[in-house]
């Protein structure tokens, strides 16, 4: 007999609306309540609200309610980590209210250890005080950049680097990169990703994973970041690139062993596929990869690409695909002492109930 995992989904964005729609005929896992923001939102049937049949919860503002409702875990996909305090509370809470939290809203806690006290303290002792565990995910960082690094480092003998790419195109990404990467911005105006320990506490946190994970110490983690600029307008859904502009990114965040950068994470993020000709870019598709790349004993190449939707779109294979590790990843914390965990923590998580007949 199967056994159903109640759930509860606090945020109805694109992750959350995704997630939601699995949720509604998954027979492993029962939607039992979600939780919204917006007031617009309120008492409206999740089916309506996600583009599905009617299907009987209906959306609540009503976060008290909603906590007091008996399930096993609150799948929390609140906003990034731009509002720690906010996304720390909300999932404090939900752990208080009994669940087990999973989320993909707070990524530097992907590894909770090199996380500073303040971030970790209060959802520590939420656990503590609970009994119950919390598991933050995402692509990137998430499982792109330490569950598949991770399984490949393990069928080698010897590994003299690891690098973990992401290779994506932003054109179609609806948001304002100007501040956070400089894209759109003048050459020559620093991006908040520039500053070293901004860019390692957002993205760099798998970098310790994987040299806890085999076994190394590492002696620093630097940054490199560079920015190419646009030699004609380019024009995208959200706007134009003038000339001298940044049209592309490309960062490095290397972990270092001696003289050595063993493991390194690289982004290169574009304004279509015409901007940094230069700079990698997918193989086994026109862009939005991720891809490892392991040199040692064997060498190894590993490209995913991620697709959904009718439109076989990058950001809703991307985001389904970040939403469900995390519900996957329920069944597994029952076992867990409470506290913090990672990938590290987890066992094999293959998504049972995933296999089924069509409708």
């Amino acid at each position: 007999m199967t056994v159903s995992h109640k759930v509860i989904v606090w945020g109805t964005g694109v992750v959350g609306k995704l997630v939601i729609r699995e949720l509604l005929d998954h027979p492993e896992f029962e939607l039992v309540a979600v939780i919204v923001h917006d007031p617009a939102k309120d008492d409206i049937d999740v089916g309506e609200l996600v583009g599905a049949e009617q299907c009987g919860p209906s959306a609540t503002t009503d976060i008290d309610a909603a906590l007091a409702i008996d399930a096993d875990a609150v799948a929390y996909f609140g906003p990034t980590a731009e509002y720690a305090v906010q996304n720390i509370d909300n999932m404090c809470r939900s752990l208080r209210s009994g669940k087990h939290v999973v989320s993909t809203s707070m990524t530097p806690l992907v590894y909770p250890k090199p996380c500073p006290r303040e971030l970790r303290s209060a959802l520590e002792q939420a656990c503590l005080d609970s009994g119950k565990a919390c598991f933050t995910t995402g692509i990137d960082p998430g499982f792109a950049n330490d569950l598949f690094p991770m399984t490949l480092l393990g069928v080698c003998g010897r590994v003299d680097t690891v690098r973990v790419q992401e290779l994506l195109d932003y054109a179609n990404y609806a948001g304002d990169y100007k501040a956070t990467m400089g894209i759109g911005a003048p050459l020559d105006t620093q991006a908040i990703l520039q500053i070293p320990e901004i860019l390692i506490f957002a993205w760099g946190h798998t970098i310790p994973m994987i040299a806890d994970a085999v076994g190394v110490e590492l002696d620093r983690i630097d940054t490199v970041y560079e920015k190419w600029p646009a030699t004609e307008a380019i024009v995208y859904p959200y706007g134009v690139i003038e000339p001298g502009q940044t049209a592309a990114v490309r960062f490095e965040i290397r972990g270092w062993v001696g003289a050595e950068a063993k493991i390194v994470i690289e982004h290169v993020n574009r304004i279509t596929n015409a901007a940094a000709p230069h700079w990698p870019r997918a193989t086994s598709v026109e862009n939005d990869v991720y891809r490892v790349i392991i040199e040692g004993s064997p060498n190894i190449t590993q490209e995913t690409a991620f697709r959904g939707g009718p439109d076989n779109d990058p950001i809703a294979g991307g985001c389904l695909a970040t939403g469900m590790r995390a519900i996957n990843a329920i069944p597994a914390l029952a076992g867990l002492a409470p506290g913090l965990v990672s990938a590290l923590d987890l066992p094999l998580i293959p998504g049972r109930g995933t296999i089924r007949t069509r409708l």
